[in-house]
């Protein structure tokens, strides 16, 4: 697979659209299927920690207080990731955090997320639902240590990429996973995979104006 970097948060919220803020992040660098580089820090983001984000995480409202600030973790995890592209386990979640903390130290995302859990609802649709831990222990998974926190569990996402890479390439004889290919995987319809993945190599291999042609046909195609 191409170089990736892999992010998870820990928060004390869903959404920081109603105030909710980061209290960890780790970042792992994927390179050839391997972890070649690894960022963690809590983060002081100056709010408290709610008691049942505690019991879940584990991270307590002192253990952020002794932690660096919010904007300078941030501005460290965004040099450490660069321009690599983006994955995450529902990336959404995460997407919306490393957006909104990123825009408090004024700057801004320019590569796209790709799912681990929308493309696992695609490639395992058999297992009993698409948390990260219950794909770890339906594989099994090797173990990374305490779930809902941000290294173990970017770490498990390591493994459940490199896991879906194989089955990809077992079932579908793929030569290598792209963040490109996940991201067209996340939005088809898991009966589709077959045919996604094909057209997805034809236009891959067809010349860049043939290949932006047949897109743009599919789309105006009702």
């Amino acid at each position: 697979m191409e170089t990736v970097a892999i992010i998870d948060f820990e928060t004390t919220g869903l959404s920081p659209n109603t105030g909710e803020r980061a209290t960890e992040i780790a970042a792992i660098v994927l390179q050839d299927g391997r972890i070649v580089r690894r960022y963690q820090s809590l983060m002081n983001a100056g709010v408290s920690i709610p008691p049942f984000i505690t019991s879940l995480t584990g991270i307590t409202n002192q253990m952020v207080q002794q932690a660096p600030p919010a904007a300078r973790v941030m501005r460290d995890v965004a040099d450490f990731v660069e321009d690599l592209p983006l994955v995450a386990h529902n990336a959404s979640f995460d997407c919306k955090f490393w957006d909104a903390e990123l825009a408090r130290i004024g700057r801004m995302r320019q590569q796209e997320f790709a799912c681990t859990m929308l493309t696992a609802r695609r490639v395992y649709p058999a297992s009993p639902n698409h948390k990260l831990g219950t794909l770890a222990a339906w594989m099994p998974l090797p173990d990374t240590g305490k779930s809902h926190r941000a290294m173990a569990d970017a770490e498990m996402t390591a493994h459940l990429l490199r896991h879906m890479e194989d089955t990809l390439r077992e079932k579908f004889n793929i030569p290598h996973l792209t963040h490109a290919l996940m991201r067209t995987l996340q939005r088809a319809k898991a009966s589709d995979i077959r045919s996604c993945i094909e057209r997805f190599f034809m236009l891959s291999t067809l010349p860049a104006s043939t290949a932006q042609g047949a897109k743009l046909k599919k789309r105006v195609t009702p």
